[in-house]
């Protein structure tokens, strides 16, 4: 996008008043967004992205300096700003940028330009079609493509010059069941950093829009959860949404490293379950939370966060690296120029273990089997959290008994992980987007099917 040149001379301009590191990022992304309801395509967007941003430091102290001129002298001016904040230090250093950009490993073969209109809406219009099949009792489905290619330039001080195409392609589809003066939603929203290939190869959005329909109708029909203290079973998949808020956040840089975490200091400890294994991998091919470089030019990893119950590592940027005095795991991460970088997850999930699936209920007393996630929140000081439950069922008797509906999980992170008694054979990862302070972010979350030996489920 820009010559090493250029590039140089920037982060010259950008440490002339006293920094002791420089980073520029430069982004150029396009966007196509088609989206239909009630069987009508209702909105159509492309748009573009495209800007730098610039990062100073001087020891603790980070200045961030974002600009759309990318112009060799609108660069300049930008890091002439960056440099009048960060000090008065004149400060004169030779860069010489001689890394080089890497290949891409996340294979893609068909871009989001060149996927037509027609071709989009005629996915959409299967799908409605597809959703309202399941049941009369589904009265709206609305549903949506969204496509991006993004190229990121980084470039720093310390002689890094590299950068990184990301192509992402996302399909989501709700369904709305009405009956008996009430209504539910059923939601499906699969992704992954590859082309429109992804409906070739791993996206078939009749299925997806059958199952939203069905889980529409199905918790329709439901009964109230009742509420109390009690074994829950949380499948696989979206399930992994709870480790992700609950413990995956404190396990950020960002929280640990202010110690704004309940897992601050406690490196070598015993924070879950022996049978627990938590991973966030940025290297798996083609899924939606993986890059091949961080958005700070560091080479993506596999992270082992906790292992048999034993917590590892932390997730660490370069930034929270210096207050931590540990370097980079390559978790660097930003929605887009404009945002400065942080410690965020990837791909997390927790780890395949042994145990048979359908033992897992078979062996459960009353209980709760909480087969579908929802949104919730959570403290990352405390690790307070409460999640919905999109789908759930009562378990009697070690079976899936009837459904039901209104249920919230209410606990703490640190005490879930160590109730984990049971954890299933097939781990599996449903895409979602995170929000944090770099912004928005594509991050996949995951788990096998798990067995919590008592939470607080919130109902009636």
């Amino acid at each position: 996008m820009i010559s090493r040149r250029i590039a140089e001379d920037t982060l010259r301009a950008a440490l002339k008043k006293g920094g002791d590191f420089a980073e520029l990022f430069l982004q150029d992304k396009r966007s196509t967004n088609l989206s239909l309801i009630d069987g009508h395509i209702d909105n159509a967007v492309t748009g573009r992205t495209h800007g730098a941003g610039i990062r100073v430091y001087n020891g603790l102290q980070s200045v961030y300096v974002h600009t759309n001129d990318t112009s060799p002298s609108g660069l300049i001016a930008a890091a002439g700003k960056a440099a009048d904040a960060i000090g008065d230090k004149p400060n004169a250093l030779d860069i010489r940028l001689v890394g080089s950009l890497g290949a891409n490993v996340h294979a893609f073969r068909q871009l989001p330009m060149d996927v037509s209109g027609a071709r989009r809406a005629e996915l959409l219009r299967r799908a409605d079609v597809a959703a309202r099949s399941v049941s009369a009792e589904i009265q709206q489905v609305s549903c949506g493509v969204a496509m991006s290619d993004s190229e990121v330039l980084i470039a720093n001080s310390e002689g890094l010059f590299t950068g990184d195409r990301r192509v992402y392609t996302r399909f989501r589809v709700s369904a709305i069941a009405v009956g008996g003066g009430e209504n539910q939603t059923g939601s499906e929203s699969p992704g992954a950093l590859m082309g429109g290939e992804l409906f070739e190869t791993r996206v078939d959005v009749e299925q997806a829009a059958i199952q939203a329909g069905k889980r529409a109708v199905t918790m329709l029909k439901a009964d109230p959860c009742p509420a109390g203290v009690m074994p829950v079973v949380i499948d696989g998949g979206f399930g992994g949404v709870i480790f992700h808020e609950a413990c995956g956040h404190s396990l950020e840089a960002e929280a640990v490293a202010f110690g704004n975490s309940e897992f601050a200091g406690k490196l070598g400890q015993q924070i879950a379950s022996p049978i627990v294994t938590a991973v966030d991998d940025g290297t798996l091919p083609n899924e939606w939370g993986s890059t091949n470089i961080d958005d700070e030019g560091n080479p993506t990893t596999r992270l082992v966060l906790i292992e048999n119950g034993i917590l590892k590592n932390y997730m660490v940027d370069r930034l929270n690296g210096r207050r931590m005095g540990l370097p980079s795991t390559g978790s660097g991460r930003r929605q887009d120029y404009t945002f400065a970088p942080t410690s965020r997850m990837r791909n997390t999930y927790i780890a395949a273990g042994t145990d048979d699936e359908a033992e897992i209920i078979s062996s459960c007393p009353d209980g709760l089997y909480a087969k579908q996630m929802g949104g919730g929140s959570v403290n990352p000081v405390t690790g307070e959290f409460n999640f919905a439950v999109s789908e759930g069922y009562l378990i009697r008797n070690g079976k899936v008994d009837r459904p039901v509906r209104g249920a919230m999980l209410i606990g703490r992170g640190a005490e879930v992980l160590k109730k984990i008694d049971r954890v299933g054979r097939t781990m599996w990862m449903a895409q979602g987007m995170c929000g944090a302070s770099s912004g928005s972010i594509p991050t996949n979350v995951g788990q096998p099917m798990i067995r919590v030996t008592g939470i607080t489920v919130g109902g009636r």
